[in-house]
């Protein structure tokens, strides 16, 4: 993905640097916009909690905030 972005990355980071990410993280029922959760919790830690398909969601936000996807655990 983008220079700088981590699966380890807060929610709240990840939508303040790649707003457009917003729409991709709602449409997967994440309710992250506004949760004060988001700003401890990980892209990791939200997909494990909300039981999303990881390879889509990262998937989908790579689409979004373009570059090479990374590796996932």
């Amino acid at each position: 993905m983008s220079a700088g972005y981590r699966d380890d990355m807060t929610m709240e980071d990840v939508m303040r640097m790649w707003p457009e990410t917003i729409r991709i993280i709602l449409s997967h029922g994440m309710l992250c916009v506004g949760c004060p959760f988001a700003r401890f919790q990980t892209v990791n830690d939200a997909i494990r909690e909300h039981g999303v398909d990881g390879h889509r969601f990262r998937k989908e936000l790579h689409a979004v905030i373009g570059g090479d996807m990374p590796e996932t655990n």
